[in-house]
């Protein structure tokens, strides 16, 4: 679907946006804007990772916007984020994207209605910031994940568990980790370093304060992942331990009994009265001397 948010007459410039077009739409569209075929290829693949060119009479980006999933467990690229492709040429945007995007009603409702947008370029700045913005959420929700999961760990008795859950935490990590790597090269276009003004750097300072973010999230995620791997290890450690004491008491005494169990014809000591409480006795002083043994080595 094509539909003209703003005119040349309104705004100074055309801004088409177009949802879920055919192939036969796009190659439409590329002949009449004499838009590059490279870029109308990428426009139409779904995966594409963000980027910025300049091309033959116009600049191509692609974004990506965070979309929040239907599935929980959802860590890929195509289902966490949403492309949208934008063409900048003179007097003309078009903007290009698969699903509905508010945000672009929104740009044109406070920005280019308001008159703050005179230019097409004016109007990208805005969708590149929006495109920043709608990482902010998942980012909230991501730490408060991290933070649970740093409580599962360190502060509960763990019973179900939860390597699964920090899998798929740091999978929707790196995939918007990687998105926002990418599309520096985009930040650093629509403001050049030394050469910005007021209006490009807020861009700049968003993309700085998220990447920030996911930074320190990526590194929190594979910190908990190394810690969850570790607190696991000491478990099962102090499980075995547990076990290497107990049988450390019982191997002596399960030997005593053996001997006794083996019902030789000649065992004197059987037919004395006092044989079965000195045996007792006996196991019982075996058991002494290796608690205090265990103690004097620290080992209990």
């Amino acid at each position: 679907m094509e539909k003209l948010i703003t005119s040349e007459k309104q705004s100074g410039y055309d801004w088409i946006d177009v949802i879920d077009p055919s192939q036969q739409e796009m190659d439409a569209l590329a002949k009449k804007y004499s838009l590059h075929p490279a870029s109308v290829k990428d426009a139409m693949e779904t995966d594409h990772l963000p980027k910025f060119e300049h091309l033959r009479g116009h600049t191509f980006a692609i974004l990506r916007v965070y979309s929040r999933p239907k599935d929980a467990q959802a860590d890929s690229l195509q289902e966490l984020t949403d492309k949208i492709s934008v063409f900048i040429a003179d007097k003309l945007i078009i903007t290009v994207h698969r699903h509905e995007w508010p945000e672009l009603e929104r740009i044109h409702v406070e920005h280019v209605q308001e008159g703050e947008c005179t230019a097409g370029v004016h109007v990208f700045n805005e969708i590149a910031k929006a495109a920043l913005r709608s990482f902010d959420d998942p980012a909230k929700e991501l730490t408060r994940t991290i933070e649970y999961y740093e409580n599962q760990i360190f502060l509960k008795d763990r019973k179900a568990p939860i390597i699964k859950g920090l899998y798929f935490l740091k999978r929707k990590v790196d995939v918007i980790l990687r998105v926002l790597l990418l599309s520096y090269d985009i930040v650093d276009n629509i403001d050049p370093q030394g050469k910005g003004d007021e209006n490009t750097r807020d861009i700049r300072d968003l993309y700085v304060k998220q990447q920030t973010i996911y930074d320190s999230m990526a590194s929190n995620t594979h910190h908990l992942l190394s810690i969850y791997f570790n607190v696991s290890a000491q478990k099962t450690n102090d499980t075995i331990r547990v076990l290497t004491i107990f049988s450390v008491f019982f191997l002596p005494l399960t030997f005593i009994v053996g001997v006794y169990g083996m019902n030789f014809h000649f065992m004197p000591e059987l037919k004395w009265k006092y044989g079965y409480p000195l045996a007792l006795l006996f196991m019982g002083m075996v058991v002494a001397a290796i608690w205090i043994w265990f103690k004097k080595k620290k080992w209990l």
